[in-house]
């Protein structure tokens, strides 16, 4: 048995750490509660926008815009989002995962000839990628000192550039879906081509079949409204991800502040067993002491 001074150490060493397990606890849960507002209140603007698209969905065909144009995807760009910080559990290992078994299943070819490139947002995706030498493209781990849909947009409108260039053909974005604090849902998703049948897939609402006057034309406002839509699709996901590393943390915070109760009551039981064992043991040498002396 431990004797008591390494035992109250590690109890001490226990209760410091349940003290910044819950302040981890506390911290995460009043930023979640800002991470939830800003993606619920995107959420049905992002929806609507994607309804408008899907009920213009006939105009794509005669839309020039090239981000609708479908190509083989010789090059790919996956858009992997994470966070900057651990200790949420599964949190970035799940992305990261997904990530892996998306180039493994899908792009292994490309993967082989050196044609998947990753867009990391985060420093624990970011580092992943570049100590396994993976084509890393920039770094966007302060993006989360400023998430701000300006900020989200400067990516992109490079990532979009790109594909216009011809520089990659397809760009999946990988993310955490926040459902709730204690579930999220890894979700891939594909940023270009925008994909017309998944607009057209959009339900419609009842009494939205109206034959609108539009002004400008149909194809000038799906132009138009695309490269938005593209804009908002990153944005979200990133927002997505951002209210799940909170809600990670936080469940991921709670559950180590519960252990680590747990194991202070062990620790203490563990602690007065050592005592009660050392009390009896003195007890005892006193009594034998004082009858060898009787003796």
């Amino acid at each position: 048995m431990a004797n008591l001074k390494e035992v109250r150490i590690r109890i001490a060493s226990v209760q410091s750490t349940q003290q910044i397990t819950k302040a981890m606890k506390m911290v995460s849960a009043a930023k979640l509660k800002r991470a939830t507002n800003a993606i619920t209140q995107l959420r049905p603007y992002a929806t609507k926008l994607k309804e408008i698209l899907g009920n213009l969905s006939a105009s794509l065909e005669g839309s020039s815009s090239p981000f609708i144009q479908e190509r083989e995807p010789n090059k790919v760009l996956v858009v992997v989002v994470s966070s900057n910080r651990g200790l949420a559990g599964a949190f970035n290992m799940n992305v990261i995962k997904a990530t892996n078994n998306l180039i493994a299943e899908r792009y292994s070819e490309q993967f082989k000839n050196g044609n998947v490139k990753v867009v990391a947002v985060g420093k624990k995706a970011q580092d992943f990628y570049e100590k396994r030498n993976y084509n890393t493209i920039g770094n966007n781990n302060e993006l989360y000192t400023a998430l701000t849909f300006e900020n989200v947009t400067k990516i992109t409108e490079a990532i979009m550039d790109g594909f216009v260039k011809g520089e990659y053909d397809e760009v999946q974005v990988v993310y955490n879906r926040f459902k709730n604090a204690a579930v999220q849902i890894v979700t891939t998703e594909q940023l270009l081509p925008l994909k017309r049948t998944a607009e057209a897939e959009v339900e419609t609402v009842k009494g939205n079949n109206v034959d609108y006057i539009l002004e400008p034309s149909k194809v000038e406002i799906v132009e138009q409204l695309i490269p938005k839509s593209i804009k908002i699709q990153l944005y979200k996901a990133i927002l997505d991800s951002h209210a799940s590393e909170h809600g990670a943390r936080m469940t991921s915070m709670d559950k180590a502040t519960e252990n680590a109760g747990d194991l202070l009551k062990a620790l203490k039981l563990s602690y007065n067993q050592a005592r009660q064992a050392a009390i009896t043991t003195e007890l005892t040498e006193i009594v034998s002491g004082a009858a060898a002396l009787n003796g």
